[in-house]
């Protein structure tokens, strides 16, 4: 029995994660902390088994547990998971794991010195229709990936635990960005799992479609050049609606996702083929059985019975690509090499 805590109790906690933790047997949450004292009353529905401390650090300096669960705002995960490794415990945290490429070596580099896991929340691999996709892929259905067309369709913003002083996710100083930090982390760990190569370079334009008066864009048009494929992505909370759609090309067919149905086209003497692959996509922000696959791996890395690193390797691919996307933006859309994702 591994013993967890939860830091952050807001909406990815209460209806993701800790539905996730309550399915499994080899899992207590025992400890749970955030920075808004209110949230303690909700404890005993979602944590029944849990105590509640006012801080991370009272927390980490007296609850008797083998890792912490990060879920809070992405402008505190560093410093949060620094701490967590520097007690000794294995962090398992959520996207984006850090906003700017300069934070994660150091605390890759802790993780290893102190001998922890640290592990991001890369949820959107198990979505059933990425993984049948990825399945297909793997079986060799379309031929060699040369192409990727991913569209994500949002209205608005995912909302937020406590909206009364605003959503955290179109604040700069927390969310580290808009659309593109919310987003396009998802795309990037699932595109490069599909294409199976180290991206070459970006080229991107971050608008502000709708929401002029936002500090963040609220659309993000992404190019990713790889050495035989590319990838052509669509991020925005400026829609009419809300959809996932994505299309990827082969040298012997193609695969189209049409949010949950995959339809297979040969482009061959075989018949088309398709799949329902419930639920959709764009259903919900939390997807606590997605999660459930998330846990497993990240258990698996603590225990030793799967290896450590592939994960954080993602990591450091996302991190590089928003970092470089933002960067070509920052220059109308110029071509900039992505130095250091590989993976």
């Amino acid at each position: 029995m591994q013993r967890g805590a939860i830091i952050g109790l807001g909406n990815v906690a209460l209806h993701g994660h800790l539905p996730g933790w309550r399915r499994r047997r080899d899992v207590e949450i025992v400890a749970v902390t955030d920075a808004r004292p209110e949230q303690q009353a909700l404890v005993s529905a979602h944590a029944p088994t849990a105590r509640w401390y006012p801080t991370p650090a009272e927390l980490l300096a007296e609850a008797a547990v083998d890792f912490v669960d990060i879920c809070t705002p992405p402008s505190s995960h560093a410093p949060l998971i620094r701490l967590a490794l520097e007690r000794g415990r294995h962090v398992l945290c959520e996207k984006p794991l850090v906003s700017a490429p300069d934070d994660l070596a150091p605390l890759a580099r802790l993780a290893e010195k102190t001998g922890r896991v640290l592990h991001t929340v890369h949820n959107w691999h198990h979505a059933p229709i990425v993984r049948r996709t990825a399945e297909l892929i793997r079986d060799g259905r379309i031929g060699r990936v040369e192409h990727v067309i991913w569209h994500t369709l949002r209205t608005r913003p995912a909302a937020a635990g406590d909206e009364r002083t605003g959503n955290w996710r179109v604040d700069p100083a927390i969310a580290g960005g808009g659309v593109l930090s919310d987003h396009g982390w998802h795309v990037f760990y699932v595109v490069q799992r599909w294409v199976g190569q180290p991206p070459l370079s970006v080229s991107a334009r971050l608008e502000r479609r709708r929401y002029a008066a936002w500090d963040v864009e609220d659309t993000a048009t992404v190019r990713v050049t790889y050495a035989g494929a590319t990838a052509e992505i669509l991020l925005t909370w400026a829609s009419e609606v809300r959809r996932n759609w994505a299309e990827v090309g082969g040298s012997a067919g193609m695969l189209e996702l049409h949010d949950d149905t995959l339809v297979l086209k040969s482009g061959g003497p075989a018949a088309d083929a398709s799949w329902p692959c419930p639920p959709p996509m764009s259903d919900g922000s939390h997807h606590p059985d997605w999660f459930a696959a998330v846990a497993s791996q990240f258990l698996a890395e603590t225990t030793g019975a799967a290896p450590r690193g592939v994960n954080l390797a993602e990591a450091r691919l996302c991190v590089a690509l928003e970092h470089a996307a933002r960067e070509s933006s920052r220059q109308k859309g110029r071509e900039i090499s992505v130095a250091g994702a590989r993976i």
